[in-house]
């Protein structure tokens, strides 16, 4: 089945620009553009009366917001269509997927970039039951191609084939590349779930890159570091490609590393 897709844009060019490629990308991606809306309040009525599949939204807009938009539609009792933000704006990507949006386009949009993004959304509907935006999203995270940290006022996008391991600490990850570290707040064990296809679990509070392992190596790692002889047992180390960094394989994580590096 074809989605149904509804552009929200306060400026009338943006909304004629998309309308242009929407029509481009219809033989390769087929979809129905049912209607168009310029503000918050006319898109909830939209929305109610046209029922559409995907909304194709603005960020700013006067009055309500997309991103308030984009929360309320997530916060409603019924399945709501699948937001895909469009915008020229790429400081608000983090709060776009804070509310449940399932992609991010920057302005200019590429036809080639915007279809991808329905084709994705359309593959996930597809099937005998129409899926809520929150499903569609938890779906959609385990393709993430990015992880998204914050850094003194920015937002930077780090590549997941980049990171090499996650190290909880606290309340944060520290999330390592070949060139440096991040912190990401986020919880180790729903990035391993997450993630479970390129990094596997080596200690209760580390997940390395499965491609990153060359091998293990015997290690002495202390076990009592606040007596008076500091207490040492030997245990094995993962050794990692491009860095010296060396994470202790706890005994219940032991067998699943050994069958990655035989």
């Amino acid at each position: 089945m074809k989605p149904r897709i509804l552009i929200v844009d306060d400026e009338a060019p943006a909304r004629a620009r998309l309308t242009t490629l929407l029509s481009d990308i219809v033989d390769d991606c087929p979809h129905e553009l049912v209607g168009e809306a310029a503000q918050a309040q006319q898109a909830l009525d939209s929305i109610a009366a046209l029922t559409p599949d995907i909304v194709l939204l603005d960020v700013q807009m006067p009055g309500m917001t997309g991103i308030e938009l984009a929360s309320h539609l997530a916060q409603g009792e019924t399945a709501a269509p699948a937001v895909i933000f469009v915008t020229a704006y790429d400081e608000y990507a983090l709060k776009a997927f804070e509310v449940h949006a399932l992609d991010y386009l920057l302005k200019p949009v590429r036809a080639s970039r915007l279809a991808d993004a329905i084709r994705r959304v359309g593959s996930l509907q597809a099937g005998t039951q129409k899926k809520t935006v929150n499903e569609i999203a938890s779906t959609l995270q385990s393709q993430r191609k990015n992880f998204s940290v914050q850094e003194r006022g920015r937002l930077l996008l780090v590549p997941v084939a980049d990171v090499l391991y996650l190290k909880a600490e606290a309340k944060y990850v520290t999330l390592r590349t070949r060139q440096r570290e991040y912190l990401l707040e986020a919880s180790l064990s729903a990035l391993e779930q997450e993630f479970a296809a390129q990094f596997i679990r080596v200690h209760r509070n580390a997940l390395v890159a499965r491609e990153a392992i060359i091998g293990v190596e015997r290690g002495a790692q202390i076990i009592d570091a606040d007596s008076e002889a500091d207490k040492t047992q030997e245990s094995w180390q993962v050794i990692l490609q491009h860095i010296d960094d060396r994470l202790p394989i706890s005994r219940r994580q032991w067998a699943g590393v050994k069958a990655l590096v035989r």
